[in-house]
């Protein structure tokens, strides 16, 4: 069996050790800060899980990851998924996800602006689509997190936390896994492997949302396509949402507040789509995003050296399909 080392203990990380620590491989995990902080883009209460996306390579990957979940469940007997389903609110039905479920044989429902009205307390523009995509909702992130660590250390694998590494030659081990997030860069640069990233600090906040769980929601770029605002279930205020791609630039050795402008707009957007919703804020914080152009995944093997830069503002959700190919990767 392998030697392999994993610098970072994100969620990527965290799905990597799990995966390859079930194969029976020695596995050391090395984390800069302690499981749980808030420094990174794994923290927080729930993420939002859907099958919903333009493209059908991208609702199959989704459809992977909904199995590994299911299968971390089973084994942990803890419940990760909480199915509300998800709204995806478009200007054109055609830029929808609709294509791309049905090329899946994914279930869904199309609905008119009105029609979405009188079945959920939520508001939608005049002329738009909403898709509705039952398979979906949210997961418990940092119980996910925490789950994954957990299930791996049962099988063997070693957690140093506050184990912050300086340079990968330095790791002995046969194979080692950078799963390190907006860290991932500064790491791979003396190897010489350039990482085409962009680092942002995002805002997000919470809001206090009366009655049962809604659906998640997605509301589109009608140019882009990708995703401009969103929402999800809270646990413990009722809703959580952000502006996607919409942070500066960062450093993310320094800790920054929350954007108050981002703020603003994220808190009008809350007023004018949800009516059971107080649109003033009961909290708000960041979260570092490492973004590819094209908003993919960065999963390579150079040597001995195996990249894992999941991020892209989208990924946790993809968590246990994304540490599949990484174990694999490492072990080929």
């Amino acid at each position: 069996m392998s030697r392999i080392a994993i610098v970072g203990a994100g969620i990527m990380g965290a799905a990597t050790a799990w995966r390859l620590a079930r194969r029976g491989h020695d596995v050391e995990i090395h984390e800069q800060f302690h499981v749980g902080h808030t420094r990174g883009s794994s923290h927080g209460r729930s993420r939002i899980v859907r099958l919903a996306y333009p493209e059908p390579e991208w609702v199959e990957f989704a459809e992977q990851a909904f199995a590994g979940w299911r299968e971390l469940e089973a084994e942990s007997g803890e419940r990760l998924l909480e199915l509300y389903g998800l709204l995806e609110l478009v200007g054109d039905p055609a830029t929808s996800s609709r294509d791309a479920l049905d090329a899946r044989g994914a279930e869904y429902e199309l609905l008119d602006a009105e029609a979405a009205r009188e079945r959920w307390p939520i508001g939608v523009p005049d002329g738009w689509t909403v898709l509705f995509q039952p398979e979906a909702g949210i997961l418990r992130a940092d119980l996910a997190w925490r789950t994954f660590l957990d299930a791996a250390v049962s099988r063997g694998a070693k957690l140093h936390e506050s184990s912050r590494v300086e340079s990968l030659g330095g790791l002995d081990a046969d194979v080692v896994v950078v799963t390190a997030g907006a860290w991932a860069r500064r790491l791979l640069e003396p190897e010489g492997i350039e990482l085409p990233v962009k680092i942002t600090r995002e805002t997000l906040a919470y809001f206090k949302l009366v009655g049962p769980p809604l659906p998640s929601v997605v509301q589109l770029n009608p140019e882009t396509r990708n995703h401009a605002m969103y929402s999800l279930h809270d646990p413990i205020h009722g809703l959580k949402a952000g502006a996607h791609h919409a942070g500066p630039e960062t450093n993310p050795d320094e800790d920054a507040l929350p954007d108050l402008d981002l703020l603003d707009a994220i808190s009008a957007w809350v007023g004018e789509t949800y009516r059971t919703a107080d649109p003033k804020p009961l909290g708000a914080e960041t979260c570092v995003y490492t973004t590819t152009a094209d908003e993919s995944f960065i999963l390579e093997r150079h040597d001995r050296i195996v990249i894992g830069s999941a991020c892209s503002g989208h990924g946790f959700k993809f968590a246990p399909a994304v540490g599949a190919r990484l174990a694999t990767l490492a072990t080929a």
